[in-house]
């Protein structure tokens, strides 16, 4: 059964909802044109993801996020998620926006980037961010 699951490594951190998430997500995806196969997000510490970064980017930096596409078809999502929880916290007081609106856009972000969407040019982030915004008016609790 296709399914979305949460982990937590170096963290204190949990979802309060996560059947919520995962819902939301999975509808996300399907409206997409995609199909769930696995998607498993790990909230985690920022020196857990920073050292993922170094070792499988070869990036020396923080990072809020990196995604891996492990999909073997194209219209098929299957992949692994990493969520630094500290890089959220910091990023939604930098933005002044609540810890759960940035933790929401960053989780869609990622699925998003699985659905094929990227961030590099100025066309792309603004694409990316009508994505998002779409998709977190969508949320229900």
């Amino acid at each position: 059964m296709p399914s979305v699951q949460f982990f937590y490594e170096d963290t204190a951190f949990s979802l309060l909802s996560p059947d919520s998430i995962n819902t939301w997500i999975s509808n996300c995806i399907q409206q997409e044109g995609f199909t769930l196969q696995a998607l498993n997000f790990i909230f985690c510490s920022d020196e857990y993801l920073h050292k993922i970064n170094v070792e499988y980017l070869d990036h020396d930096y923080y990072t809020d996020i990196i995604t891996f596409d492990n999909s073997e078809e194209g219209d098929q999502i299957e992949g692994d998620i990493f969520i630094s929880v500290e890089r959220i916290q910091d990023n939604s007081e930098e933005h002044t926006v609540s810890f759960m609106e940035e933790l929401h856009r960053v989780i869609i972000h990622g699925v998003l980037h699985l659905t094929g969407y990227n961030d590099k040019s100025d066309s792309e982030k603004k694409e990316m961010r009508e994505k998002e915004n779409a998709y977190l008016s969508l949320l229900q609790f």
